[in-house]
């Protein structure tokens, strides 16, 4: 048997090759085109991204060149100022002289009113004596106030037979200039024993508690003692 019978005899592949190569196309083919989009989807996100920095450089740049023409603006007014100052170094001089010359001629008119003050200060003085005198005159013509308190005293008698009504009859007969009697009641005490209590008003200058006492217990036939129960000035 010859070399050729013996290889078409055996089981050899001789398209593996062509084979390979065609099953390397068809994957290339079937991954190929969806490689290439992703890329160009990438690529087009980066040429976005790339002109929105490019526009908001563009902007940053406007704003900056806005800042450094306003910035010349005023560096440029600052500049003339100075010019215009250092061109006229006269004017302060004049404003100082100015001043001067007024203050001289305010001084003239002082020494010329020297000798009208004593005048006028004598008319001052006797305008401020009049007004003290008219103040006074109103003052001594407003009446004094005159301070008064309510005081309440408590009077006791002797015993439960003692006339009540004819205790505060003897009570109330005591006058006095700045006095005046208020409203009374009897109060009981014990053992069938009661108090006469009485109120009055009366001028602190003119009457005290000391001389309504004194007067009171001078009815010793029915007064035992009295007592300051309340005292309130008005």
């Amino acid at each position: 048997m010859s070399g050729l019978q013996c290889l078409g005899e055996d089981n050899i592949w001789f398209e593996k090759p062509r084979y390979d190569e065609a099953e390397r196309r068809f994957y290339e083919g079937a991954n190929g085109p969806s490689t290439h989009s992703h890329h160009q989807s990438s690529s087009a996100s980066g040429d976005q991204e790339l002109v929105s920095r490019m526009k908001s450089v563009e902007l940053e740049n406007q704003g900056l060149q806005k800042v450094v023409e306003d910035l010349r603006a005023a560096l440029s007014k600052l500049e003339n100022r100075v010019r215009v100052l250092e061109r006229s170094p006269a004017v302060p001089c004049a404003k100082a002289v100015t001043v001067q010359s007024v203050k001289v001629e305010e001084d003239d008119d002082e020494e010329m009113d020297l000798f009208g003050s004593d005048e006028e200060d004598e008319e001052a003085e006797r305008l401020k004596e009049e007004r003290i005198a008219a103040y006074a005159a109103k003052k001594s013509k407003k009446p004094a106030l005159i301070a008064k308190s309510s005081i309440l005293l408590d009077v006791k008698p002797w015993d439960d037979e003692t006339d009540m009504a004819k205790l505060e009859e003897c009570v109330r007969s005591v006058v006095a200039d700045g006095l005046l009697w208020g409203q009374s009641k009897l109060v009981p005490v014990g053992y069938g024993i009661k108090k006469l209590q009485i109120g009055c008003v009366v001028e602190d200058d003119k009457v005290g508690t000391d001389l309504l006492e004194e007067e009171i217990t001078k009815f010793e036939d029915y007064v035992q003692s009295v007592d300051v129960a309340a005292f309130n000035k008005i």
